[in-house]
């Protein structure tokens, strides 16, 4: 029997800038909204380097999967959006340094411009 959609709303990750959820439970499977480098506790970003930003964005979606009970073994796909993938190889050493076992299925994507100009932003999904 399926259960109703639980929104995940945390602190310690970016609040939405519209009508969406941070992140919303169905069932066993977490799906996390769009993450950008903002840090939630200054409300600063952290768009110095791709570097600070995929790492900012990466704790953004940590702190929603363990708020859900979930971690980055239980990730099964990840959307990546960047201004710029003449970045991509910096990306992905950060990157690579949360997802060290059985990488999820990924796709990255160059965009023009993502929400309030910033560099990179991830999605993702998980499954328990």
């Amino acid at each position: 029997m399926s259960t109703p959609k639980k929104p995940i709303q945390i602190p310690n990750a970016p609040a939405p800038v519209g009508p969406y959820s941070q992140a919303i439970l169905k069932d066993q499977t977490l799906y996390i909204s769009g993450q950008i480098p903002l840090n939630p506790n200054n409300g600063e970003l952290e768009i110095n380097s791709i570097e600070q930003a995929t790492e900012r964005v990466l704790h953004n979606i940590g702190a929603l999967l363990s708020e859900a009970g979930f971690d980055f073994h239980d990730v099964t796909m990840v959307s990546i959006f960047m201004k710029d993938l003449n970045e991509f190889a910096a990306m992905n050493q950060i990157y690579a340094q949360f997802f060290k076992e059985v990488p999820p299925a990924r796709q990255t994507i160059e965009v023009s411009r993502l929400p309030l100009d910033v560099n990179i932003e991830i999605s993702c999904i998980a499954q328990k």
